[in-house]
Protein backbone atom coordinates (compact mmCIF):
# COMPACT_ATOMS: atom_id res chain seq x y z
CA UNK A 1 0.00 0.00 0.00
CA UNK A 2 1.39 3.19 -0.82
CA UNK A 3 2.01 6.34 1.68
CA UNK A 4 0.32 9.49 -0.27
CA UNK A 5 1.01 13.09 0.85
CA UNK A 6 -0.28 16.32 0.50
CA UNK A 7 0.95 19.89 1.55
CA UNK A 8 -0.28 23.22 2.46
CA UNK A 9 3.07 25.49 3.43
CA UNK A 10 3.44 28.89 3.77
CA UNK A 11 6.53 30.31 5.74
CA UNK A 12 4.18 30.15 8.90
CA UNK A 13 2.88 26.90 8.86
CA UNK A 14 2.16 23.52 7.06
CA UNK A 15 -0.78 21.23 7.12
CA UNK A 16 0.47 17.80 6.41
CA UNK A 17 -2.24 15.22 4.90
CA UNK A 18 -1.51 11.32 4.74
CA UNK A 19 -3.63 8.80 2.71
CA UNK A 20 -2.79 5.60 3.29
CA UNK A 21 -5.81 3.22 2.14
CA UNK A 22 -8.82 4.43 3.69
CA UNK A 23 -7.32 6.01 6.82
CA UNK A 24 -6.32 9.91 6.15
CA UNK A 25 -4.52 11.46 9.31
CA UNK A 26 -3.39 15.49 9.44
CA UNK A 27 -0.52 17.03 11.08
CA UNK A 28 0.32 20.70 11.48
CA UNK A 29 3.47 22.16 11.78
CA UNK A 30 4.10 25.73 12.86
CA UNK A 31 7.56 27.19 12.85
CA UNK A 32 6.76 29.70 14.87
CA UNK A 33 7.48 32.92 12.66
CA UNK A 34 5.64 35.88 12.49
CA UNK A 35 6.12 37.41 8.66
CA UNK A 36 9.13 37.96 7.69
CA UNK A 37 9.90 42.14 7.43
CA UNK A 38 12.68 43.37 5.15
CA UNK A 39 14.03 46.97 6.96
CA UNK A 40 16.54 49.34 4.63
CA UNK A 41 18.50 51.59 6.50
CA UNK A 42 22.07 52.66 7.11
CA UNK A 43 24.84 50.81 8.81
CA UNK A 44 23.15 51.20 11.79
CA UNK A 45 20.84 49.24 10.85
CA UNK A 46 22.50 46.53 9.20
CA UNK A 47 23.15 44.43 12.18
CA UNK A 48 20.51 44.23 13.67
CA UNK A 49 18.33 43.40 10.11
CA UNK A 50 21.62 40.92 9.72
CA UNK A 51 19.99 39.58 13.11
CA UNK A 52 16.63 39.27 11.98
CA UNK A 53 17.84 37.61 9.09
CA UNK A 54 19.99 34.89 10.34
CA UNK A 55 17.02 34.53 13.34
CA UNK A 56 14.97 34.15 10.42
CA UNK A 57 16.73 31.57 8.64
CA UNK A 58 17.39 29.45 11.32
CA UNK A 59 13.74 29.00 12.36
CA UNK A 60 13.14 28.42 9.03
CA UNK A 61 15.62 25.70 8.47
CA UNK A 62 14.46 23.98 11.74
CA UNK A 63 11.00 24.47 10.13
CA UNK A 64 11.60 22.69 6.86
CA UNK A 65 13.62 19.87 8.66
CA UNK A 66 10.51 19.28 10.74
CA UNK A 67 8.03 19.30 7.46
CA UNK A 68 11.01 16.94 5.65
CA UNK A 69 11.12 14.55 8.89
CA UNK A 70 7.25 14.17 8.38
CA UNK A 71 7.16 13.47 4.54
CA UNK A 72 10.15 10.71 4.66
CA UNK A 73 7.72 7.94 4.96
CA UNK A 74 5.57 8.96 1.91
CA UNK A 75 5.68 7.39 -1.45
CA UNK A 76 3.97 10.80 -3.56
CA UNK A 77 3.61 13.83 -2.24
CA UNK A 78 1.80 16.36 -3.32
CA UNK A 79 2.86 20.02 -2.33
CA UNK A 80 1.22 23.76 -2.64
CA UNK A 81 0.68 26.96 -0.99
CA UNK A 82 0.86 30.96 -1.80
CA UNK A 83 4.43 31.85 -1.85
CA UNK A 84 7.77 30.93 -2.33
CA UNK A 85 7.59 28.34 0.41
CA UNK A 86 6.79 25.66 -1.48
CA UNK A 87 9.64 26.00 -4.25
CA UNK A 88 12.13 26.09 -1.38
CA UNK A 89 10.95 22.90 -0.27
CA UNK A 90 11.35 21.04 -3.05
CA UNK A 91 14.56 22.56 -3.38
CA UNK A 92 15.57 20.75 0.04
CA UNK A 93 14.00 17.63 -0.65
CA UNK A 94 15.90 17.70 -3.95
CA UNK A 95 18.59 18.06 -1.94
CA UNK A 96 18.09 15.14 0.40
CA UNK A 97 17.12 12.93 -2.23
CA UNK A 98 13.59 12.70 -1.95
CA UNK A 99 12.50 15.06 -5.59
CA UNK A 100 11.26 12.02 -7.18
CA UNK A 101 8.58 12.03 -4.71
CA UNK A 102 6.65 14.95 -5.68
CA UNK A 103 4.15 14.53 -7.95
CA UNK A 104 2.88 18.28 -8.35
CA UNK A 105 3.63 21.77 -7.00
CA UNK A 106 0.84 24.22 -7.14
CA UNK A 107 -0.03 27.53 -5.72
CA UNK A 108 -2.98 28.20 -3.62
CA UNK A 109 -4.69 30.26 -1.59
CA UNK A 110 -4.75 29.72 1.79
CA UNK A 111 -7.08 26.56 3.14
CA UNK A 112 -8.83 25.25 5.65
CA UNK A 113 -8.03 22.00 7.00
CA UNK A 114 -10.79 20.11 5.43
CA UNK A 115 -10.25 22.31 2.15
CA UNK A 116 -6.58 20.43 2.17
CA UNK A 117 -7.68 17.02 2.83
CA UNK A 118 -10.02 16.91 -0.15
CA UNK A 119 -7.69 18.51 -2.57
CA UNK A 120 -5.46 15.76 -1.39
CA UNK A 121 -8.04 12.83 -1.80
CA UNK A 122 -9.03 14.75 -5.45
CA UNK A 123 -5.89 14.66 -6.40
CA UNK A 124 -5.02 11.04 -5.44
CA UNK A 125 -7.97 9.70 -5.88
CA UNK A 126 -6.63 7.26 -8.99
CA UNK A 127 -4.37 5.84 -6.54
CA UNK A 128 -5.79 5.32 -3.27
Amino acid sequence: MSTLMGLWIDHREATIVTLAGEVEEIKRVNSGMEKHVRFGGGAETSTAEDNRDRRFTNHLNQFFEEVISALRAADSILIFGPGEAKGELVKRLERENLGGRVVGVETVDKLTDPQIAAKVREHFADAV
